[in-house]
């Protein structure tokens, strides 16, 4: 079995959640919060902003850690472990286009982001802060 320690970033301005859409493993569009790999020598805060800076396209600040999250999935076969650390973010102002991977983002506010996100863990967390 491997493991994956991730970082990201639930965005909040107002009644507002930043969400993007990309595409998972096997290729298919997803709602979902953006995050990334934890690289080496990098804290998960320093992954949690860079990534939502990479993925959104927006300068952020991070207000606490929000929750940790883990679960299991494949990938190439093999077993994978992931541990995500959510911090729970607000914007500070806009400064590049999202990265290729991301097809969208949008602001939404609590009630469409769990109708839209396709992730149990991702509604758990709009639960959180609501």
């Amino acid at each position: 079995m491997k493991f994956e320690f991730s970082a990201g970033g639930i965005v909040y301005s107002g009644k507002k959640v930043l969400v993007i859409k990309t595409k998972n493993l096997k290729g298919e569009f997803v709602w979902t919060f953006p995050k990334g790999i934890i690289e080496k020598g990098e804290k998960a805060e320093d992954t949690a902003l860079r990534e939502v800076r990479e993925e959104t396209g927006y300068e952020v600040k991070i207000i606490k850690l929000l929750d940790k999250v883990e679960y299991f999935f494949r990938k190439e076969g093999e077993l994978v472990k992931k541990s995500v650390k959510w911090f729970l973010m607000e914007p500070i102002r806009k400064i590049a286009d999202p990265d290729w991977e991301v097809s969208e983002v949008k602001w939404l506010d609590t009630i469409e982001a769990l109708e839209r996100l396709s992730y149990e863990s991702d509604k758990e967390l709009i639960a959180r802060v609501m």
